[in-house]
């Protein structure tokens, strides 16, 4: 009769310890942030959008948002820089070129944000956020 006993107390008190670890497992993804979360400069969100998956066999276009392509660099907090999985600093460069109709110096512009954009790599993991709110580069 003891055994019988002993049976149903350790069968109900692993029930009891896997429903614990459910509940602290689900409190822990629900609190969990982002390891970048405390580094994204104050003039982004996660949320904007910052270009645009290419269109492949039919699939829809994707926009791509800052929280997207964090996640995808591994990125995470390092004192109060933000950096990829090998550790190199990340920054964000807001293009221009999305004028309805572009001013005369509009090559001029070009070729400096060019020119500033390969300086910036040389030292940075870029992130280049689209002008255009859709996401869509402008040809």
């Amino acid at each position: 009769m003891k055994s019988v006993e002993l049976e149903v107390n350790k069968e109900m008190l692993l029930r009891l310890i896997g429903v614990l670890v459910l509940v602290a497992a689900a409190g822990v993804v629900s609190e969990a942030k982002p390891r970048w979360q405390g580094c994204l400069p104050s003039d982004l969100n996660a949320t904007d959008v910052i270009g645009t998956e290419p269109e492949v066999m039919g699939r829809p276009v994707k926009q791509l948002t800052v929280a997207s392509k964090l996640n995808q660099l591994k990125a995470r907090c390092v004192g109060k820089r933000l950096v990829d999985a090998k550790g190199k600093q990340i920054q964000f460069f807001r293009l221009v070129g999305c004028w309805g109709n572009p001013p005369e110096n509009y090559e001029e512009i070009l070729n400096n944000q060019q020119q500033e954009l390969a300086k910036l790599r040389r030292r940075y993991r870029v992130i280049e956020i689209s002008c255009n709110p859709s996401g869509v580069m402008i040809q």
